[in-house]
């Protein structure tokens, strides 16, 4: 199976290099090693030296140069808005407090749909809507600085081809299972925490290495984390 080792960021994306698109959840475009089918039937491996955060426009490289273009699918949230910001604000920190996947906008929060957390937020005196739409979490700090300027990722270079700095994928033994995605909603009716992602065709993912890495969350005062500051 041909391989995919290098991220290339939406603004470096050549569109007539673009082979194949593949539409995944928010789960299945956090991942390091996984063995997809995108949307026009082209399977690969994924095969990056950490788990990386894909999002909606980016590509991954193929090995004969070749890329497919990721497409953020649908997901079902709910919207939080509320009367002003500072409201809003303690909405976002009750959510960090329980470590959920949320996406902030300057007047919104979402959430993938939970009842109870739902009434959570209703108790704080916001507004809820359930929406479907693309699932954008924050990134971990860490990693956010990455996606803005960190290594290993394809550049764009005035004028030029796009010099990409290939991740190299290293096999590990043990007990990692190669796991099969299809680019659109296999049906199979799973609902799994972490990176077992089901949305977007994703199948289990038995990659127990660094596949687990957390996504971004809203943290506060209370949150139970040691925050070192240098």
């Amino acid at each position: 199976m041909i391989r995919a080792t290098t991220v290339v960021r939406r603004p470096a994306v050549r569109p007539e290099k673009v082979a194949d698109e593949i539409t995944l959840d928010h789960h299945a475009r956090h991942r390091r090693r996984f063995a997809f089918t995108a949307d026009g039937g082209l399977s690969f491996l994924l095969d990056l030296d950490k788990a990386t955060v894909l999002d909606d426009g980016d590509a991954v490289k193929l090995e004969d140069g070749r890329l497919v273009r990721i497409k953020a699918a649908a997901e079902e949230l709910v919207e939080v808005t509320t009367a002003n910001p500072l409201r809003l604000m303690k909405v976002a920190w009750h959510l960090g407090n329980r470590h959920v996947p949320a996406e902030i906008t300057e007047t919104a929060v979402y959430f993938v749909d939970d009842h109870v957390l739902t009434e959570m937020v209703r108790g704080l005196g916001a507004g809820v809507a359930k929406v479907s739409r693309p699932f954008r979490p924050e990134k971990g700090a860490y990693e956010a600085a990455e996606a803005h300027g960190g290594h290993g990722h394809a550049h764009e270079h005035h004028g030029h081809e796009p010099h990409e700095h290939e991740h190299h994928g290293h096999e590990h033994h043990g007990h990692e299972h190669h796991d099969h995605a299809h680019g659109d909603a296999c049906g199979c009716g799973h609902d799994h925490a972490h990176d077992h992602a089901h949305h977007g065709h994703a199948h289990h993912d038995h990659d127990h290495g660094h596949d687990h890495a957390a996504e971004g969350h809203v943290h506060g005062p209370g949150c139970g984390h040691d925050h070192k500051h240098g």
